[in-house]
């Protein structure tokens, strides 16, 4: 998908804060943060929805990637008081960019319920 901006960020079409990159793994700081650390985690490869991620996993075990980076980003820069992970997928889920990502938000206490 040539158009989506995630991927556009991950062929350095359009540029952003980029705290991480692998080969199959990019993350950036969040343009809209919610909280003093929000990172976005997403793969190089296009894959719509966290649905379609892990039906397309395979032995590449994309979506444990994502997850491991995601928990190494938020331990290194939420420290000791911890960090949230979120996956939103679909209109209803609260996604609004069509390229799954995960949410690292750290730096402060997260309230619950989230939303």
């Amino acid at each position: 998908m040539a158009e989506c901006i995630f991927c556009k960020i991950a062929r350095n079409e359009v540029p952003a804060k980029e705290v991480y990159r692998s080969d199959r793994i990019v993350a950036i700081e969040d343009l809209n943060p919610q909280a003093p650390v929000h990172l976005l985690v997403m793969p190089v490869e296009h894959r719509e929805t966290l649905w379609e991620a892990i039906r397309s996993d395979g032995e590449d075990k994309l979506v444990a990637g994502l997850f491991e980076t995601a928990a190494r980003l938020g331990t290194e820069r939420g420290g000791a008081q911890g960090f949230r992970l979120v996956v939103n997928t679909g209109p209803d889920g609260g996604q609004t960019v069509g390229h799954v990502h995960v949410h690292v938000l750290a730096g402060r206490a997260m309230a619950w319920p989230p939303g």
